[in-house]
C-alpha cells in the first residue's frame, strides 16, 4: 500500500532527523514524497511542545493539514503525542497519533490506521535502562549538511522544561553504529554532519563500558572521513579544557559552540535548576574564545522567567554585552503544564516579557554584527550549499565557524569545500571571493576540495 505523503516538522534538530527517518522508511514502503502545496494522501505533523508557541504552531499545522487534505490520513506524532495525547484527540479529523516511543514502527502503523474506522492511537512508556532506538537515515535529500542523532533523553529537569517528559531517560547510539552511519552519510555525498541529541553532552553515560562525547569524537577522527563534524548544543558544565583543545587542534571539528545560558543572574539560575553560575559561564566563554581563533559561540537566553526583576534582567544583558559571543537565541518564558516553573510565584507580565525579549534580540543583532565585522579580511573554508536565488552565479554556503557566506562561483557546484576570503559584512550574510592562494584546508587530499 502506498500513495503520496508529506512530513511537516516543528522544533529541534532531533525532530528534523526523525522526520528524515520517517521519509526514508515510508519511501522504502512504496510511498512517494511530495512538496508543499501538493495534495497528499498522508500528512505527518512531527510536533514540538518546548514552548506554548510551539504547541500552538503544532496544532495550527495539524488543522491546516486537515483543511488542505480532506479525506487524507493526518497523523500527529512526536512530543505532543508523548505528553499531551488527550489534547490531540480533541482535534477532530486526526486519525493517527504516534508518540516518540513508537516512531520507529511508524511505517507499520500507517496501514493499521488506514484500516481503522476510528482514530488509531499508539503510545508507549519510557523505561529505566531502555535502549536507544536506532532510526537509521542514509541521506538528507538535497542537502550537503546532514544531522545525525546520537543521543536521546534528558534527566536534567530544569524547572521550566517539559522535555524530560517528552523524551525520557538518557540513551545513546553505540559508537560502532555512529561510525557506520557517518560513513553512510559520507558515501551519499554529505560534507558536514551535525551531531545532535536531546542532551548531547550526556552521550555515553548509559553505554557499557561508559564513554563520553570526547571518546566518540576521537573514534570519528581516526576514520578520517571526507567531511567535517559540527556539534549541536552543549551544556556549560559539559565543556571542558580537553574538548576545547580538540576543537582548537582538529581541523575536521567545526569552530562552533552553542551553549545555553538562559540567565546571567545567579538567583534566577538557581530557580531554573541550572547547575552553574554566571561567573562560571563567563570563564568558560572566555576560555573558548582565547583558545580558538574566530570561534563562533552561540547562546540561548530566556526572558521573563518567574522572579526575574529588572536587576536580574540587567545582569543578563550586562553579562552578554561583555562576552565575545557571536549570536543569541532568545526565548520568551512560557509556562508549561507539568513543570515546576508554571507554579512559581513572581510570574512576569507578558508585556514585560515581550519588551525584555526585544531588548535581548537587539543585543543579539549587535553581537552578530561585531562577530561578522571581526571576520572581514579572513579566509574561511566554506561548504558550498545552494545557488543564491537559484541562479548559477552566486553561491551560498557556511564556514566552519557558522558564517553565512555568498561568493561568485562560476563553473562551481554544491557540496564542495571552497577557500573564501570575506570582503564585506552585509548584515544578514557576508560577501566574499574565492581565495586563489594556498590555504590549509582540513582535508587537503579530499576530492571535493577546490
Amino acid at each position: 500500500m502506498g500513495g503520496r505523503f508529506r512530513v511537516i516538522t516543528l522544533g529541534c534538530k532531533v525532530n528534523q532527523y526523525e522526520s528524515a527517518f520517517l521519509e526514508e522508511v515510508l519511501t522504502r514502503a512504496g510511498w512517494s514524497l511530495v512538496r508543499e502545496g501538493q495534495r497528499s494522501d498522508l500528512v505527518i505533523v512531527n510536533t514540538c511542545i518546548v514552548t506554548q508557541r510551539a504547541s500552538h504552531q503544532s496544532r495550527q499545522e495539524i488543522r491546516k493539514a486537515l483543511r488542505r487534505n480532506p479525506g487524507s490520513l493526518v497523523a500527529a506524532v512526536g512530543c505532543y503525542a508523548q505528553v499531551f495525547p488527550e489534547e490531540l484527540s480533541r482535534i477532530g479529523g486526526v486519525r493517527l497519533i504516534v508518540d516518540n516511543r513508537r516512531k520507529r514502527e511508524f511505517a507499520r502503523l500507517v496501514p493499521m490506521a488506514l484500516r481503522s474506522e476510528g482514530r488509531a492511537v499508539f503510545l508507549g512508556e519510557f523505561e529505566e535502562g531502555m535502549a536507544f532506538d536506532c532510526l537509521e537515515v542514509s541521506r538528507f535529500s538535497g542537502r550537503t549538511r546532514a544531522f545525525l542523532k546520537i543521543q536521546d533523553g534528558c534527566e536534567a529537569f530544569c524547572s521550566y522544561c517539559i522535555v524530560p517528559s517528552a523524551r525520557g531517560p538518557y540513551r545513546s547510539l553505540p559508537p560502532a553504529e555512529v561510525l557506520h552511519m557517518v560513513e553512510s552519510l559520507a558515501e551519499n555525498g554529505h560534507k558536514e554532519i551535525v551531531l545532535t541529541g536531546i542532551h548531547l553532552g550526556m552521550y555515553g553515560v548509559d553505554l557499557t563500558p561508559k564513554m563520553d562525547l570526547k571518546d566518540l569524537l576521537r573514534q570519528i577522527g581516526k576514520e578520517k572521513f571526507p567531511l567535517r563534524i559540527r556539534m549541536s548544543s552543549l551544556e556549560p558544565n559539559e565543556i571542558d579544557s580537553e574538548l576545547i583543545e580538540m576543537v582548537a587542534s582538529e581541523g575536521w571539528l567545526c569552530r562552533h559552540f552553542h551553549i545555553p545560558l538562559q540567565s546571567g543572574d545567579d538567583r534566577i539560575l538557581r530557580r531554573m535548576n541550572r547547575r552553574y553560575t554566571a561567573a562560571a559561564f563567563e570563564r568558560l566563554v572566555g576560555s573558548i574564545h582565547d583558545s580558538i581563533p574566530l570561534v563562533a559561540i552561540g547562546v540561548d537566553v530566556m526572558a521573563g522567567f518567574p522572579g526575574e526583576d529588572m536587576t536580574a534582567h540587567n545582569n543578563t544583558c550586562t553579562l552578554l554585552n561583555d562576552l565575545p559571543v557571536a549570536y543569541l537565541h532568545v526565548f520568551p518564558f512560557s509556562p508549561r503544564k507539568g513543570t515546576a516553573a508554571a507554579k512559581m510565584d513572581g510570574q512576569v507580565a507578558p508585556a514585560i516579557i515581550k519588551k525584555r525579549s526585544a531588548e535581548l534580540r537587539e543585543l543579539g543583532a549587535k553581537k552578530r554584527g561585531l562577530f561578522y565585522d571581526g571576520c572581514v579580511g579572513e579566509v574561511f573554508e566554506v561548504l558550498s550549499e545552494r545557488w543564491h536565488l537559484g541562479q548559477e552565479e552566486i553561491m551560498e554556503g557556511r564556514s566552519d565557524n557558522y558564517l553565512p557566506v555568498r561568493f561568485p562561483f562560476p563553473g562551481g557546484g554544491t557540496g564542495r569545500f571552497v577557500p573564501v576570503r570575506v570582503e564585506l559584512n552585509e548584515a544578514s550574510h557576508l560577501r566574499g571571493e574565492v581565495y586563489e592562494a594556498d590555504f590549509p584546508l582540513f582535508r587537503p587530499d579530499a576530492a571535493d576540495v577546490v
